[in-house]
């Protein structure tokens, strides 16, 4: 009888566990989603002070390409093998630590006075995004509920509001107030520190929800072939370059192009950036339930894909009609992240930090590269070439097509 017992009471107590696990917890994923703004603004502040920096350190079209460059290497390296590691050994505090790099290396970024410091100082902010980014997606997974695109999609949307704050604060702040002012940005770091802490103590708490559980990494959809996923992993990194080159055009070269061809001031052309990187911010809120309705394959075809006709036209528009542009561009492309994580994620069960720092190392690493080739080629060319060159990139979400379709459609 006592054996019965104890043999019911297990069961309930499983149950129990699973309910729990199956629950959406919103104030955790709201809190990540707060902790990415707070991350991303200051990310953001990077490519916000290039024209300001260009003229400082006299730097060419290379040079700035190069400090980008050089945080998204710092930012995208270390991402899988953070990954990696924390799937094994979960590091529920390694996220305020993360912060603390990105603390200090702000800290350089608003006192240094040469070209070498500002390269290490935007290497350290890198660094922080590095641990960041794998092991705030593993929360948001955690705290999902099984609405996992959804959970992305308020993660990725805090991150992606906090890129666009970044150029109005520094047209507001920095460029009236010279670099030092970006001492001021080191109240975000230290409240986004105090956030991780809350975060982590859940995460030590909630393991659960990810470890051990048969439910999480199990594939519900069909079963595929290792070359079948393979192949997916490949094609689905294919369409991040699409989407991350030509994303670096826009959030690094924008206000130059601008600049360029309308003749607008320093200051206008970061209120053009604001507009266009808080269409990213909005289309980052649809792509993930979408997908969890739909289908992730349908959403990852039409937000590669379907903006291509808008950035083919962009090179050829008045003022007027770029910055109109611009906003379908970005809700569109946008779209795309959330819904390519989680449809990976579901090919590779049981491997969420892993995925995650292999496509976020991924995007950061081909933001970085793109940067840095387009760079050279407005240095050779013109910006406005470069603009119609990088107007093809989204015609590679074609690759879709040859996606399998697996899960992510609520019944």
């Amino acid at each position: 009888m006592i054996k019965e017992t104890n043999n019911g009471m297990g069961a309930q107590t499983i149950e129990a566990s699973k309910d729990l696990a199956e629950k959406t917890v919103f104030p955790i994923l709201l809190t990540i989603s707060l902790s990415h703004l707070l991350n991303d603004t200051i990310q953001s502040l990077i490519p916000s002070i290039y024209p300001m920096v260009k003229d400082t350190y006299a730097l060419s079209f290379s040079q700035v390409g190069l400090i980008t460059l050089t945080f998204q290497l710092a930012a995208s390296l270390l991402q899988p093998v953070v990954g990696f590691y924390t799937d094994k050994k979960p590091q529920p505090f390694s996220l305020a630590v993360g912060m603390g790099l990105t603390l200090m290396g702000l800290i350089i970024l608003a006192l240094n006075h040469s070209y070498q410091i500002l390269l290490l100082s935007v290497a350290l902010i890198g660094l922080g995004s590095s641990v960041f980014h794998p092991e705030a997606s593993k929360v948001a997974y955690m705290a999902s509920g099984g609405r996992r695109g959804l959970a992305q999609s308020i993660f990725q949307v805090g991150g992606n509001a906090g890129s666009s704050l970044g150029p109005l604060l520094a047209a507001a702040i920095i460029i009236p107030y010279g670099q030092t002012s970006i001492l001021w940005f080191s109240l975000l770091a230290l409240l986004a520190i105090t956030l991780l802490v809350v975060v982590g103590k859940w995460y030590s708490g909630n393991m659960h929800r990810i470890k051990g559980k048969s439910g999480n990494n199990v594939r519900t959809g069909p079963v595929l072939s290792k070359a079948t996923i393979t192949w997916s992993v490949v094609i689905l990194l294919v369409l991040i370059f699409s989407k991350y080159f030509y994303l670096a055009c826009i959030s690094n070269y924008y206000t130059f192009y601008l600049i360029d061809k309308f003749h607008v001031s320093v200051q206008n052309s970061q209120v053009y950036l604001f507009v266009f990187l808080f269409s990213v911010a909005a289309g980052t809120l649809l792509g993930g339930p979408l997908g969890d309705r739909f289908g992730r394959k349908y959403i990852i075809w039409f937000s590669i894909l379907g903006a291509a006709p808008f950035t083919l036209l962009l090179p050829y528009v008045s003022l007027f009609w770029t910055s109109v542009l611009t906003v379908f561009i970005g809700f569109i492309l946008a779209s795309a992240f959330s819904a390519i994580l989680v449809y990976a994620q579901e090919l590779i069960p049981g491997k969420v930090g892993t995925v995650a720092g292999l496509f976020f190392g991924f995007a950061f690493g081909m933001g970085g590269l793109g940067s840095a080739l387009l760079g050279v080629l407005a240095d050779h060319t013109s910006i406005q070439h470069v603009f119609r060159v990088c107007s093809f990139l989204p015609l590679i979400g074609l690759l879709t097509g040859f996606l399998p379709n697996i899960g992510g459609r609520r019944r």
